[in-house]
C-alpha cells in the first residue's frame, strides 16, 4: 500500500511539474504572438523583416532594472524560416549609471543560417555595440543587421534612466 501511495503521489506530482510547464510554455507562445502585433501596429513596414529575416526570436515580457548594478530578464519564442521550433531565455547584467526598472519587448532577426545556428547553440551574446532600434513607425526602414544580427524593442511601461555597458546572453531549448 505505501509503494502504491508512494508511486500515486509521484505521478500526481509529475503531472502537475509537466502541465505547469506546458501552461508557461502556452502562455509564453500567446504573448509573443501578441507582442509581434504590437510591433507591427507600430511599425508596419517591420513585416520585412518578419518575412526576410532567416530567423527570428521574439521576447515579450523583459524586465529590467538597476541602481548602478543592473540585470534584465525574458522568456520568449524562437521561429526558423517562420515555423517555431522552440524557446529562448535572455539574460543581462549592466554596470554604470542607471536607476529605475522597465518593462519591455525585444525581437531579435538573424540574417543567416550561421547566426541563428550559433543562437542555438548558446553562443550568441550581444554587447553593448549591439544597439536596439526602438519601435515606431518606419523605424525598421533604415535599420540593418549588425554581425548578422538586427534587434528591435517596445517599451511596455516604466522609466530608466541609463548609461551603462554590459551584454545580453541567450538559451535556447527546443520545443
Amino acid at each position: 500500500m505505501k509503494k502504491f501511495l508512494l508511486t500515486l503521489s509521484l505521478s500526481v506530482f509529475a503531472f502537475a511539474v509537466f502541465a505547469q510547464s506546458s501552461n508557461k510554455d502556452s502562455q509564453i507562445i500567446q504573448d509573443s504572438q501578441d507582442a509581434k502585433e504590437a510591433f507591427l501596429k507600430d511599425d508596419p513596414d517591420m513585416a520585412t523583416f518578419f518575412n526576410e529575416s532567416y530567423a527570428y526570436i521574439i521576447l515579450p515580457n523583459v524586465g529590467k532594472g538597476g541602481l548602478g548594478i543592473g540585470g534584465a530578464a525574458g522568456n520568449g519564442v524562437a521561429f526558423e524560416q517562420g515555423e517555431m521550433i522552440g524557446f529562448a531565455k535572455m539574460t543581462q547584467v549592466t554596470i554604470g549609471f542607471q536607476a529605475g526598472g522597465q518593462a519591455y519587448s525585444e525581437v531579435v532577426f538573424f540574417e543567416s543560417e550561421d547566426e541563428f545556428d550559433r543562437f542555438k547553440e548558446n553562443k550568441i551574446e550581444m554587447a553593448a555595440q549591439v544597439s536596439a532600434v526602438a519601435a515606431a513607425s518606419g523605424a525598421s526602414l533604415n535599420a540593418e543587421y549588425v554581425d548578422g544580427v538586427a534587434v528591435f524593442t517596445r517599451t511596455k511601461g516604466g522609466l530608466m534612466y541609463e548609461a551603462s555597458v554590459g551584454g545580453q546572453q541567450f538559451k535556447y531549448r527546443a520545443k
